[in-house]
């Protein structure tokens, strides 16, 4: 892959947690954690984005569309210039991902979705998914500051990402999060199974560092938090 020749783009983590820090349970149907008021917030931010990203077991377990569904928010892209729906894009290790989910054919007219991948994963979706896709393979592993570098360069200055847990842990790891919304859902999972927020890693500053905190809404039964990871809290 080429070198950046572009800023990186401004990156935004969001998720919705349970209070023990769950994003899901282990039952097959998706466990709803926002209510509607918290999902019109993310629209909301998804709007002002660029691109939103993926991993591929949210992929596959949600099958997501990720359209921007508010007819009076897409007018209002169009009327900026931009593109109806948000450049996608879904980060796989093994190019495990199926043609027909509903992420390759939903919102796509403009933007066809990006697939970052390795070089083990690209020539199985190459071949599995077509002219769905661009594929981008990132060399023998994901690395997401190459990643970043290729957003860049393709133009995309604000991009979300929006999990699952190993997508949120290596962003958060690698320090590369400029924002992270923090969506708190009053319920207790209490399943170890479950996937959580974060997988344990060496975070920056440790465990005593303490991000900055700008703002907490309150959205019903729902407490969103947002946070600044790359700076520090005023707070000690």
């Amino acid at each position: 892959m080429e070198g950046s020749n572009l800023p990186r783009p401004y990156v935004v983590l969001s998720v919705a947690a349970s209070v023990d820090g769950y994003i899901d349970d282990t039952v097959p149907e998706r466990l709803y954690l926002s209510n509607e008021d918290d999902f019109d917030r993310v629209e909301v931010v998804r709007t002002e984005c660029d691109a939103i990203l993926i991993g591929a077991e949210t992929l596959r377990r949600d099958n997501p569309r990720l359209i921007i569904k508010s007819e009076e928010r897409l007018a209002a892209r169009a009327a900026a210039g931009k593109p109806a729906h948000l450049q996608k894009i879904v980060v796989t290790g093994s190019g495990n991902l199926d043609r027909d989910a509903k992420f390759w054919h939903h919102g796509v007219r403009e933007c066809r979705p990006i697939a970052y991948t390795t070089d083990t994963g690209a020539a199985k979706l190459r071949d599995r998914l077509g002219d769905l896709a661009t594929v981008v393979s990132l060399g023998a592993r994901v690395e997401f500051g190459a990643l970043l570098d290729d957003l860049g360069n393709r133009g995309i200055d604000r991009l979300m990402i929006e999990g699952g847990t190993s997508i949120h842990t290596a962003i958060l790891a690698a320090g590369l999060a400029d924002e992270l919304h923090l969506a708190i859902a009053p319920l207790l999972v209490g399943q170890t199974e479950a996937p959580r927020f974060v997988n344990p890693a060496h975070f920056p500053g440790g465990s005593r560092r303490r991000m900055h905190l700008i703002d907490v809404t309150q959205l019903g039964d729902v407490a969103v938090l947002r946070y600044l990871p790359k700076s520090d809290s005023d707070s000690h």
